[in-house]
């Protein structure tokens, strides 16, 4: 178990480069196996979740290369449609390796997903939505069997909107007969940064970042390289560390656009930040203020992988903050641990109450899920003392080098395996 030994206090000044998006990323390389040949990906992290995507990729029978951020990916060899059940029920977004497969091979054997328990996140939208298009799916012993000779494209209305059934849906229907039309579509920006890669092997999608998404089928796709858009909630996470440490940090390679209910509500808490087209700064000017409240969304509200985050930054809030969580039912695990450090949190089912307190303490707090074990990371930056965030494999999951990049800005962080 790898553990960060954090030395708080120290106010972060710097410069620091936003990594590619993981939530991009991971359905990205999952797509790669609809053309039949060769895909060149740029601006890839190097994180838990991208490895093993690959290594399910390599499962099926392609044939992966990894050069720093670069991911080269050759699809023309795959052998079988079976997806190891370790991998999938190590990571959640492996589920949307489904409809490509079904869309190439016309069928697919893969198990329930797992990742952080942040709550339930039941897969039955994708298979609902797949049912719409025609495919036969078969539940059992804990795995899906799924087939279709045929995709006819039809409407697809999904009762809420998913992001991995939208991207589950738009794979399936990329060979289609016809036009797929999804409606109550997910609209968040790493659905836009799928359509502009699909389309650039030579698909035809449109309307992503709006409710509505057509697929019209083609025949075949080619060869394409493409590079994967910045991480909004690593940007964030940086954003609310230059906040909880009392310093000046600049991020580069960053899309403003994406993180604006972000940059909102830290103008709230009394940040002073700085916009740019790729470029954003904050400062920390004085005593921050306590934000009334803060409801998770899909986006283009305020998103539930910053909830965490932003709730380390309230704890040393003046005032009283409200954050309701009405995305999944059980992502306030972080709160215990940051009451260890002296923070003043009330959780009341689905809403969290916090009462900011001088300064946290440093203490030995336990990483259980990748934000809220981010989140605990951020608390100890700007805690007096010493904090230990123990079982750090979340955290990888989602962050490259998280404690080099934050030394790098001033910070005191030691890895220890």
């Amino acid at each position: 178990m790898s553990n960060y030994v954090i030395d708080g206090g120290n106010k972060l000044f710097g410069s620091v480069k936003v990594d590619g998006a993981k939530n991009a990323i991971l359905p990205i390389l999952a797509a790669t196996i609809l053309n039949n040949s060769t895909c060149v990906l740029n601006n890839c992290p190097d994180i838990v979740d991208v490895r093993a995507m690959v290594e399910i990729l390599r499962k099926l029978g392609c044939k992966v290369n990894i050069d720093g951020s670069k991911i080269v990916v050759d699809s023309s060899s795959i052998n079988t449609c079976s997806v190891p059940e370790k991998l999938v029920r190590e990571m959640r977004s492996s589920i949307v390796i489904m409809g490509a497969l079904i869309a190439r091979l016309k069928r697919v054997e893969i198990c329930y997903p797992g990742g952080c328990e942040i709550g339930l996140r039941p897969i039955d939208l994708h298979i609902k939505g797949l049912k719409e298009l025609g495919v036969s799916i078969i539940e059992k012993h804990g795995f899906i069997h799924a087939s279709a000779q045929k995709i006819i494209g039809t409407d697809v209305h999904l009762d809420i909107p998913s992001v991995g059934a939208t991207q589950n849906v738009i794979f399936a229907s990329i060979f289609c007969e016809g036009e797929t039309i999804i409606r109550n579509a997910a609209k968040e920006p790493e659905i836009i940064c799928l359509q502009e890669f699909l389309n650039s092997m030579g698909a035809k999608v449109f309307g992503a970042g709006t409710n509505v998404i057509r697929v019209k089928g083609v025949d075949k796709l080619h060869d394409t390289e493409f590079a994967i858009m910045p991480d909004r909630i690593i940007a964030g996470t940086y954003l609310v560390a230059g906040a909880i440490s009392g310093g000046e940090i600049e991020l580069t390679s960053v899309e403003p656009e994406h993180i604006q209910s972000v940059i909102g509500k830290l103008n709230e808490c009394g940040c002073n930040i700085i916009v740019e087209r790729d470029r954003i700064i904050i400062k920390r000017m004085g005593v921050l203020k306590a934000i009334d409240s803060i409801r998770t969304q899909p986006y283009p509200g305020f998103p539930t992988d910053m909830q965490p985050q932003l709730m380390a930054l309230l704890t040393i809030c003046e005032g009283t903050s409200i954050i309701s969580e009405t995305i999944f039912e059980n992502r306030f695990k972080h709160a215990e641990e940051l009451v260890k450090m002296g923070s003043n949190i009330r959780i009341d089912g689905r809403t969290a109450i916090i009462k900011g307190v001088h300064q946290l303490t440093g203490a030995t707090v336990a990483s259980k899920d990748l934000r809220g074990g981010c989140a605990l990371v951020l608390a100890g930056l700007g805690a007096e003392g010493r904090t230990i965030v123990e079982d750090i494999k979340y955290i990888n999951r989602g962050y490259e080098n998280l404690d080099l990049k934050l030394n790098m800005l001033g910070a005191n962080i030691k890895r220890i395996d």
